[in-house]
């Protein structure tokens, strides 16, 4: 796993944890049913993260109540539940406010969309802004492509040219109301909630 790779999990670990407790199958299951980025996370991954944050002292351990164990028939085993530090808080901010380049990539923008409740406003913006200038930058050179190669592509290599040109539009335009709404937003909170119904914008439909 690259430092980058780890120091996305960990974050995702961390903001996680700062929403409640939890134990290691409960964080597996969120990471990979709600964030995208981890969704062919196995333990083999997931613990050796969740020891480096215990040793760094950003998260505890402690034992939940007891859960059906994986060996014989009946048994049970102790569930350990592990839960966010001050320590642990504090270094969730400081990677929240890290609004550079990486943090727009492919493979980060979704795991920091996540959090973005816990972002502040003017990192969500820079975010927004970031990743929709990427996007436009490569349907540029896309189309750029497309136009120079369109008399000899085959129709279904045409077809799924299109497909991701009309894909990435819209993730544009979906990124244009996210950067107006916040742009509208009282800049007295950091939560990216709709200010009339307290619920987040509307993500891009496929």
């Amino acid at each position: 796993m690259t430092a980058r790779r780890t120091e996305l999990l960990e974050f995702a670990v961390l903001g996680l944890l700062h929403e409640t407790p939890m134990h290691g199958y409960e964080l597996r299951k969120r990471l990979n049913a709600a964030l995208g980025a981890f969704r062919a996370l196995s333990y083999g991954t997931l613990y050796p993260c969740l020891r480096a944050l215990l040793e760094k002292g950003w998260i505890t351990e402690a034992t939940g109540p007891d859960a059906p164990g994986t060996g014989t028939a009946g048994s049970r085993r102790a569930r350990i539940v592990y839960e966010l530090t001050a320590e642990g808080k504090e270094r969730f901010q400081e990677l929240a406010k890290a609004a550079g380049p990486t943090a727009w990539e492919d493979d980060t923008f979704d795991v920091r969309f996540a959090f973005f409740a816990r972002t502040e406003a003017e990192v969500r913006l820079r975010i927004l802004e970031g990743r929709r200038s990427r996007l436009e930058e490569r349907l540029a050179n896309v189309r750029a492509t497309a136009a120079k190669s369109r008399e000899r592509l085959d129709a279904y290599t045409a077809e799924l040219q299109r497909h991701g040109l009309d894909s990435t539009e819209r993730e544009v335009r979906w990124l244009s109301e996210l950067i107006s709404a916040e742009r509208n937003l009282p800049r007295r909170g950091t939560s990216a909630r709709n200010t009339t119904t307290g619920t987040p914008p509307d993500s891009p439909q496929e």
